[in-house]
């Protein structure tokens, strides 16, 4: 049994793991000492995806497409094949994934384990909500199809199930017709918190992508402003000059950053150059034209291995949801709490949740607002932050994204998540992840 080093995208958790090959969607699980666990393409964060000390199941292996209809956009593919993979072979015939997270480098099967959520979550609420169904494959062997009228509880589990329920084998979802890869797109300045949720709520009705980066590294009258970017998908019909200054059709290329760097780059001193840079990156307060759906949806996938700039030591990124009630108020605390501190991120996004329910036990999104940071690892005193952090989340009924963690105690995953019982039933015994193993077993 071959042994191989896996990492989180964070790069702070590194452990030994036995990798085990699938061949095909038709064959068994592979036989395993221990604990297994599915490996897509190692985009989470922390150790949700990694098992140290057990198996993991190459799931990128399972790579191929099954059935395509072009009249109605339902696909069937294995789980291992990327969203990016999906919009090559779906986009020229006029359709585009009804949600995406922020990089397109992410597995059918990762996106399912996550209940991915996207800009647009206000109108077509998580990933699960597009998922007519999936094969389970059970460690007892048992494939099982998984749908909201066949087994409908172990969808339900799977759907943000974080690979514990089985190895998804193939799965079948539904994909959201589009004209061309353009998308109409605003960015508007805001100056403070309270213009940001006044921008979100008159965007909400008119617009389908929504998103704000936020400044997170200044207080006072600087607190809480940012870009806000909404958007929609390009018509069929357009205006050629309207498009971008030597724009193409075919999607951009990607640079790489080469290498690891000695020390993160990510400082206090470059953090606030940056921020106030990006902020006064636009003349006007208000910027609308058309831009190509990547830059739009998967601005980071520009610069492949972007996790190095943070150096050897890594890095950790939270994300947490607080409901609408408390939103504002947990929301300024938690801005405020961290330009104090002195860390903080210049990849910070806020935005709303919509009310789409989603479909899985542990599934992240929830009515309410959602910020997304990340920090550079700086030993105790970021964790000390984080449980700052954390009360303030706890105290507004908010709760954190487990596909981001890496250090959240036990705790606050249980009180986040209130589906916990209901879920843990349809565990598969002999899958588990590091992550589980933590959150389960400490206060």
């Amino acid at each position: 049994m071959a042994k191989q080093v896996f990492t989180s995208w964070g790069r702070v958790e590194r452990h030994e793991h036995a990798a085990l090959g699938l061949g095909s969607r038709h064959q068994g699980l592979p036989t395993a000492e221990g604990t297994m666990l599915a490996y897509g393409n190692g985009r989470s964060y922390g150790d949700s995806n990694l098992n140290a000390g057990g198996a993991l199941l190459l799931a990128r292996q399972l790579d191929r497409f099954i059935h395509f209809d072009t009249a109605t956009g339902v696909l069937r593919c294995e789980a291992g094949v990327l969203l990016e993979e999906i919009i090559r072979l779906v986009l020229p015939q006029g359709w585009f994934p009804p949600v995406t997270p922020g990089t397109q480098f992410v597995t059918v099967g990762g996106a399912i384990a996550n209940d991915v959520h996207g800009k647009n979550h206000h109108a077509a609420g998580s990933f699960g909500n597009h998922v007519t169904g999936f094969e389970l494959l059970r460690s007892d062997g048992a494939r099982l199809w998984c749908s909201p009228d066949e087994n409908r509880e172990l969808f339900a589990a799977t759907i943000g199930g974080l690979g514990l329920t089985g190895l998804i084998t193939w799965a079948e979802m539904r994909l959201k017709r589009v004209a061309n890869p353009w998308m109409d797109s605003e960015t508007v300045r805001f100056r403070n918190l309270g213009e940001f949720f006044e921008l979100s709520q008159a965007s909400e009705r008119d617009f389908e992508y929504t998103v704000s980066w936020i400044d997170c590294a200044f207080a006072g009258k600087r607190l809480g402003r940012g870009l806000f970017n909404r958007a929609n998908h390009a018509p069929a019909v357009m205006d050629p000059s309207a498009l971008p200054k030597g724009a193409v059709l075919e999607s951009p290329g990607s640079l790489k950053v080469p290498l690891t760097p000695p020390v993160s780059l990510i400082n206090a001193l470059s953090l606030k150059t940056f921020n106030t840079l990006y902020f006064h990156r636009q003349g006007p307060d208000a910027v609308r034209g058309l831009q190509h759906y990547r830059p739009f949806f998967y601005p980071l996938d520009a610069l492949l291995e972007w996790n190095r700039i943070y150096g050897p030591r890594g890095f950790y990124q939270y994300q947490c949801v607080v409901p609408p009630a408390k939103a504002f108020a947990a929301t300024q605390r938690l801005l405020e709490t961290i330009a104090a501190s002195g860390m903080g991120s210049f990849l910070a996004v806020l935005k709303q949740f919509g009310e789409p329910a989603s479909r899985g036990m542990l599934s992240f999104p929830c009515p309410g607002t959602t910020l997304a940071l990340d920090f550079p690892n700086q030993g105790p005193r970021l964790h000390k932050l984080f449980a700052e952090l954390d009360r303030i989340v706890l105290e507004a009924g908010g709760r954190l994204y487990v596909a981001k963690d890496g250090r959240m105690p036990g705790n606050v995953f249980r009180a986040g998540y209130p589906r916990l019982q209901e879920f843990l039933p349809h565990v598969d015994p002999r899958f588990s992840s590091s992550w589980w193993r933590r959150v389960m077993e400490t206060s």
